[in-house]
């Protein structure tokens, strides 16, 4: 391991001992013997995002995990994680996630339920006629065995928060094409569902399998793409957390309609 990278795993392991504390881009560099600006790059290549970002994700995980474990008013659970402001914390919130924190703390009753539906169905992501210039093609694979499904999104920044801006669903395959892909520059990122997952490991998936693409997704509309490969593995320490509510994801496929914003 080059010592860069273990630089960066070792402050990602120190900001998840101290969440609780007041982390400064200084406080990191100081643990790190970097310079902030010298660490803030090479955190940033190796994990996608900021350290400032990352540390703020990471306290709206836990506001999750609060939400889902705990009865604490939403109030509380926002000072909780260093929002003063009710009303800022649950906007910082319901970007990231997806919905308010009052709605994801209802959702856990859904989450089986639309896992159910998923399988009853059988859904397939239905092809859509659209320009080659828009729309990603790709294979996707696992490291291990698997039964249940994928969710694949395009995101506009390297870290699974907010709804994508075109995903899509993958059943019994090992493929995917997501279509109608507006011109701009996304980031590939995928996680996997098996039938037996609790709805609380849904919610809050730490352990479930997931994929980056290693490049940024560019659609200008003038070229197509090179198909995408994705490899479903564990997750490692520099995957920054899966934000966005999960059963939303699968509701919009339920419904059939497309995700987007």
């Amino acid at each position: 391991m080059l010592i860069q990278e273990k630089a960066v795993q070792d402050s990602i392991l120190f900001i998840q001992q101290n969440l609780d504390k007041d982390l400064s881009l200084n406080t990191l560099a100081n643990e790190a013997a970097y310079s902030p600006y010298h660490f803030s790059r090479m955190f940033k290549r190796q994990v996608g995002v900021s350290p400032m970002y990352y540390i703020s994700s990471l306290r709206l995980q836990l506001a999750k995990e609060l939400l889902l474990n705990t009865a604490f008013p939403i109030r509380d659970i926002g000072l909780e994680i260093g929002q003063q402001s009710l009303g800022t914390f649950t906007t910082r919130f319901t970007n990231s996630i997806g919905m308010t924190p009052a709605s994801f703390r209802a959702t856990r009753q859904h989450s089986e339920e639309y896992m159910t539906h998923l399988k009853q169905n059988r859904l397939q992501n239905p092809r859509i006629n659209t320009s080659s210039f828009h729309q990603l093609s790709g294979s996707i694979h696992t490291e291990e065995a698997f039964n249940g499904i994928i969710l694949a999104g395009l995101f506009p920044k390297p870290i699974p928060e907010g709804l994508p801006v075109r995903g899509t669903l993958i059943m019994q395959s090992d493929s995917f094409h997501i279509t109608n892909i507006p011109v701009g520059t996304y980031f590939l990122m995928a996680t996997a569902i098996s039938w037996e997952m609790d709805s609380k490991t849904i919610l809050i998936p730490h352990e479930t399998l997931r994929a980056r693409h290693p490049y940024p997704i560019c659609i200008d509309g003038k070229h197509a793409l090179p198909e995408a490969r994705l490899i479903m593995r564990k997750p490692e320490i520099t995957d920054p957390p899966i934000l966005i509510s999960l059963p939303l994801l699968m509701k919009h496929f339920l419904q059939r309609s497309p995700i987007s914003h």
